[in-house]
């Protein structure tokens, strides 16, 4: 009965966090929090394997179902990806010799001025970019690539919400492409961390498939519910999602 219980709650669990995604960001967040209520006693690299399996199958649909529709920087975002998956592979190798104590207070400083910034400037986000990319911008998108990527490896919460505040407020990108674009740097930060996780044996098969068909079911509605919302939907969600993550890392500095 309690098995029987536990995929149902990864059903809901995955599927909201695969919708969550798909429309602003933080799913990751709200499934290991999930993962971890609902497997009490697994091991930490288990439930984040686990986790990661769903992760990516939610990602990679969210990006099919948003690069069929809205143009993004293939140019600039085919290497900046790449970089990103080797930065997140070398971030996950690196957890044990990094202090990432320090690293929610940092996160918490830069998701206030994120959140405060997009409040203020109504119209960040709200206009479509119809220049080209400049040779400096491509090259900042690799140097971002990396960062975010390293980043993602080695702690991980908030990458998209990351992704989509820089293509908005460095590369004058409306939400809509800043969301499709991150989609596709965060897929490969994902697939970086299964090639970590899958050969080492910290995913349960059972339980990873279960979440990873709810997540992409999530992905799916999402991003169809984010391109028929438009721009101002994705500002006013991006900012609801950067005072979850907020309270979040708030809460586990407070306790």
């Amino acid at each position: 009965m309690l098995m029987e219980t536990t995929f149902y709650f990864l059903i809901i669990i995955g599927f909201l966090a695969g919708l969550m995604d798909a429309a602003v960001g933080g799913g990751g967040l709200l499934q290991i929090l999930g993962l971890f209520n609902i497997l009490p006693g697994t091991p930490v690299p288990t439930v984040l394997g686990v986790g990661k399996v769903a992760s990516f199958s939610g990602t990679v649909t969210a990006t099919w179902q948003y690069v069929r529709k809205i143009p993004v920087p293939w140019k600039m975002l085919l290497p900046a990806a790449m970089l990103a998956f080797i930065a997140s592979y070398l971030g996950a190798k690196s957890v044990a010799f990094f202090p990432t104590e320090y690293m929610k207070p940092i996160m918490l400083v830069i998701m206030i001025v994120m959140c405060i910034y997009t409040f203020l400037k109504k119209d960040l986000g709200q206009i479509q970019r119809t220049a080209k990319l400049t040779r400096k911008e491509t090259l900042w998108g690799l140097f971002f690539g990396a960062l975010i990527g390293f980043y993602d490896g080695i702690f991980g919460p908030g990458t998209g919400s990351l992704l989509a505040f820089i293509f908005v407020r460095f590369y004058g990108y409306d939400f809509l492409t800043a969301n499709a674009s991150g989609k596709v740097i965060n897929t490969t930060t994902n697939f970086a961390a299964l090639t970590f996780f899958v050969p080492h044996g910290h995913v349960v098969w059972a339980w990873a498939v279960t979440l990873a068909i709810a997540n992409l079911c999530g992905g799916i509605i999402g991003a169809r519910l984010v391109i028929r919302g438009g721009t101002k939907f994705l500002r006013y969600g991006f900012m609801c999602l950067l005072v979850l993550i907020i309270g979040k890392f708030a809460w586990d500095l407070w306790v």
